[in-house]
């Protein structure tokens, strides 16, 4: 009985064993240059099916983003510190990815902070100023560190699920802060505390009230780095990370490292909460984390769990955020359409991730012969 003929696929995907870093650069660049393309298209799309209006220059939209983020001295300084505070979220959850804990709760982490900052800042008037910012720092940062270290207690003596106890959590985290709210301010039900006492604001650094966020968290990524790079509790994550079992074998006390490397990304959150407390809202709400704690999951990501080039992810999310706003001003556009010209955008960069990491190899035709006749 003969053989039956043997098919290979038309093509099979192959993963790559390294890519020159100019090559990395090139695939990035063609991925943007192309988004931007399919942006302009949508542009013209969305705004000739509007009655009674003439389809938009893309490139007075482009415009218009760079001049919402960038236009003026005052727009650059906030896009740089919300960018910051954007990072320093993502820097949270970087330990905790690396060790492949699933840490979705940095949105409640960063509203303890925060609450823990705002307590200070409310029955600490009076104090001398170095004790108020110490306090201040200490609570917000202990604070985080405890609703990081709640979920990996129950990880490390039970293995729960940690996406679903950390995403949890957060919900827990905005009805502490909702209560707290109505007991000290607001009894109506509000869901947010007045502007704090100038007072008990953290100081500025050279006359700038954007510059010590910023300082802040470059100093915390840099510190990352070389704790994640060189360090040997930055090793024992990343074995962690790679297997537990390896770990184990190796001598690492896994639930220990958990526990700490939470502990960690709870902290970091807490530092965030910190500032958004003390340098930049100045008050205490359900809202004061903006929805930072899960776009920080994709600045990680995009970021590759590195600290410097999820530096760059963390400013461009926020230019694009920021030149959304001036656009829907600027053409009486509604904002969500900004959010597609990003999602679109970020599909891209994501989609050239795939090409920078495997190859597609297709079937030749006297391959394809030959493995008939086999």
């Amino acid at each position: 009985m003969s053989n039956p003929k043997v098919r290979e696929p038309l093509m099979h995907i192959v993963k790559r064993d390294s890519m020159p870093l100019w090559k990395s650069i090139l695939v990035r660049l063609i991925a943007v240059l192309l988004a931007l393309v399919v942006c302009g298209g949508v542009i013209v799309l969305m705004t000739s099916m509007i009655p009674g209006k003439e389809p938009l220059n893309p490139l007075k939209v482009y415009a218009g983003i760079w001049d919402g983020a960038l236009g003026t001295s005052r727009r650059t300084w906030v896009t740089l510190r919300e960018a910051a505070i954007l990072l320093c979220v993502a820097l949270a959850v970087l330990p905790a990815f690396r060790m492949r804990f699933w840490n979705i709760g940095a949105e409640g982490q960063v509203l303890m902070g925060a609450l823990g900052t705002a307590a200070v800042m409310i029955y600490g008037k009076g104090l001398p100023p170095w004790l108020l910012y110490t306090l201040m720092a200490v609570c917000g940062i202990l604070l985080g560190a405890v609703w990081g270290i709640i979920p990996s207690l129950f990880k490390a003596k039970w293995n729960t699920n940690e996406t679903l106890f950390t995403l949890m959590m957060n919900y827990v985290a905005t009805q502490v802060v909702t209560f707290c709210v109505i007991f000290w301010e607001n009894p109506k039900g509000s869901s947010k505390v007045g502007s704090l006492d100038k007072a008990v604001w953290l100081p500025n650094i050279f006359d700038n009230k954007y510059l010590l966020t910023i300082v802040v968290v470059l100093a915390i990524a840099i510190i990352m780095y070389f704790y994640m790079r060189y360090t040997k509790q930055g090793y024992e994550i990343a074995v962690v990370g790679e297997s537990e079992n390896t770990a184990r074998y190796s001598g690492i006390n896994v639930s220990r490292v958990i526990i700490r490397t939470m502990a960690l990304s709870g902290a970091i959150a807490g530092v965030a909460g910190f500032l958004l407390a003390g340098d930049m809202g100045h008050t205490i709400s359900t809202g004061l984390s903006g929805g930072r704690g899960f776009t920080a999951i994709t600045v990680a990501w995009l970021g590759k769990l590195n600290p410097f080039t999820m530096i760059l992810v963390a400013f461009f999310l926020v230019f694009m955020e920021r030149g959304s706003k001036q656009i829907a001003t600027d053409f009486n556009l509604s904002e969500s359409a900004s959010e597609i010209l990003t999602g679109i955008i970020l599909f891209f960069i994501l989609g050239c991730e795939f090409f920078i990491n495997y190859r597609v190899e297709f079937r030749s035709r006297k391959h394809a012969e030959e493995v008939v006749k086999a």
